[in-house]
């Protein structure tokens, strides 16, 4: 072996070791930080309750619980929150919220989610949904059209469409894209050894093709009048933090 190969052995063997004693340590001393929902903790346990609103507009709504499935999947202290809200026309929508614990991997790409559920991605937008309430501002999401393909009783298939409305929040940041979800969290991680408890939220609702926009009005609704109820808002100054796509 010459020098030249003798010395990339040696960076990369440090490199290896330098970036194990930094995962290590930083495990050993990372702080989880506050989340950016309203929470309660539950005694004895790692996981804590996400109480989303059962009175919203003119709503009804029925608690869901997350299926076996999700919860083998992900982390043992991941918490959820899930509520499938009715209008009296018959306009439905489902509200989810995973929220991570000391474990990052709860919560990962929108587009696995879909497309698990047998969901094909469409078109993909970005925009921003006004909140009210004693500190108002505009609440970024991602705004995705769906599609899939639905056996009746009878067996015959169907085309129906859908919105899938998403964001991620942690303290005082608020973001649509993932990957900067990501690189904020290591980022805060590696500046004040604080893991940020990022939040996962979305909404989903079905309609027809062709009656997306009017689908959205009512989601869009849904969402202005619910997440005041539960997601706390950007802090003074801070509203900077929120980045899109």
């Amino acid at each position: 072996m010459n020098s030249q190969k003798k010395w990339i052995l040696i960076v990369g063997l440090a490199l290896i070791a330098t970036t194990g004693f930094a995962v290590n340590w930083l495990k050993k001393n990372q702080k989880l930080g506050e989340p950016g929902i309203i929470v309660t903790p539950i005694p004895g346990s790692t996981v804590v309750k996400i109480a989303l609103p059962e009175k919203v507009l003119n709503f009804t709504s029925t608690n869901v619980p997350e299926s076996d499935v999700v919860l083998g999947y992900l982390p043992k202290d991941t918490s959820f929150g899930q509520r499938r809200y009715d209008s009296p026309d018959g306009f439905s929508a489902t509200a989810n919220v995973i929220l991570m614990g000391t474990d990052r991997t709860s919560i990962h790409k929108a587009d696995y989610c879909l497309a698990g559920s047998g969901w094909d991605t469409v078109k993909k937008e970005t925009v921003k949904i006004h909140i009210n309430g004693p500190k108002p501002y505009d609440l970024p999401v991602a705004k995705w059209t769906v599609s899939n393909v639905i056996q009746q009783p009878d067996g015959k298939k169907i085309e129906v469409h859908g919105l899938y409305v998403f964001w991620f929040v942690a303290d005082s940041e608020m973001t649509v894209d993932n990957n900067q979800r990501i690189l904020w969290l290591y980022r805060d991680l590696l500046k004040t050894g604080v893991l940020q408890r990022w939040a996962y939220i979305s909404y989903q609702t079905m309609c027809l093709p062709g009656q997306e926009d009017a689908a959205f009005e009512r989601l869009k609704n849904l969402i202005a009048a619910s997440v005041p109820e539960f997601q706390l808002p950007p802090k003074a100054g801070e509203i900077s933090s929120v980045a899109e796509q």
